[in-house]
């Protein structure tokens, strides 16, 4: 029997996954990610976990044919090497598959790709875009991206870059301006991602601005998505402008991709999907107020949950 190994790499941890011949998911395993390691010391526990599942795979009579790999950051899907990542910047240029192939020692496959197309892949075959011939997947976490089903393949671009679209440049006044690890001042990413909104928090709270978050996460430093999710069901002022602000950067966000694409399947994924309606009522109503074509868009909340992207890190062997 064939069984297949799904990775999924993230800036604060690692899950993996064992998938059967059918890619059904039968095993889950999480472990926590060090941004602080050097590549080799970083993919050390990986192996390890790569391992334990072919053994795994061996007692029931089978082998580990694939390992899908979807990672943070800049891929070069052809040579699968991290290019750059802003999550976990010591695994920069980083010739991951090729260093796994010579670490297990074993004639098996393995493919490697940006988390957000393997999230894409997953939810497009397994998924709300199952039966379409386009969607985006957009995952509103740490970070924005979108995965992008064109004509019913995954579009990667001309270096495998594709997607970024949260470092597109908005248009916004200096004084809100913040910098962001691709190296601008002002992209989407730093003005609603979940990582940027905590550093407004923050800012504004220092500038005088009164909130209960810091007694809710039990510090400044302490505060998360979470505690902004629980100010703002208390009627926290400056939790209630994080969202708004999150919202009308998103609903600019989603309208200008898809302007250029006309693609009206959008699914969303993410952590900050916990906020429900708060933040993405919002973001679809600001949407509408732009949109003025006439064809309808239709939003969605992922099928997969957190498991798109295992899933989608195993569909890159299938393609």
């Amino acid at each position: 029997m064939k069984y297949y190994v799904g990775i999924d790499i993230g800036g604060t941890k690692i899950a993996y996954g064992l998938f059967d011949e059918k890619r059904n998911l039968l095993q889950k395993k999480q472990t926590a990610s060090d941004d602080k390691k050097e590549a080799e010391e970083f993919f050390s526990p990986v192996i390890d976990m790569i391992h334990e599942f072919m053994q795994e795979a061996e007692k029931q009579g089978g082998s580990v044919e694939g390992i899908g790999i979807g990672i943070t950051g800049f891929v070069d899907f052809e040579k699968g090497a991290l290019t750059r990542t802003a999550s976990l910047p010591k695994l920069n240029n980083f010739p991951v598959v090729d260093y796994l192939k010579s670490r297990l020692n074993q004639d098996v496959r393995i493919a490697m790709d940006n988390d957000c197309h393997c999230g894409a892949l997953a939810e497009y075959r397994h998924g709300v875009g199952k039966g379409r011939k386009n969607m985006l997947y957009c995952p509103v976490s740490t970070g924005i991206s979108t995965g992008m089903i064109l004509d019913g393949r995954l579009f990667r671009g001309s270096n495998g870059a594709s997607g970024e679209s949260g470092h597109m440049i908005a248009a916004v006044p200096e004084e809100i301006r913040m910098d962001c690890s691709c190296g601008n001042a002002g992209c989407f990413n730093s003005l609603c991602s979940g990582k940027a909104i905590i550093n407004y928090v923050r800012k504004w709270i220092e500038q005088g601005e009164s909130s209960i978050l810091p007694e809710l996460a039990g510090g400044m430093e302490n505060i998360t998505a979470r505690h902004l999710n629980e100010a703002y069901e208390k009627g926290d002022a400056v939790a209630r402008r994080a969202v708004e602000q999150m919202a009308h950067y998103l609903a600019i966000w989603i309208f200008d991709v898809y302007m250029l694409l006309n693609v009206d399947c959008i699914v969303f994924s993410g952590g900050l999907l916990a906020m429900g309606d708060k933040l993405f009522g919002q973001l679809e109503k600001e949407f509408e107020q732009y949109h003025t074509n006439g064809f309808p868009v239709h939003f969605y909340k992922t099928q997969l949950g957190s498991d798109s992207g295992l899933i989608g890190a195993v569909e890159l062997l299938f393609e």
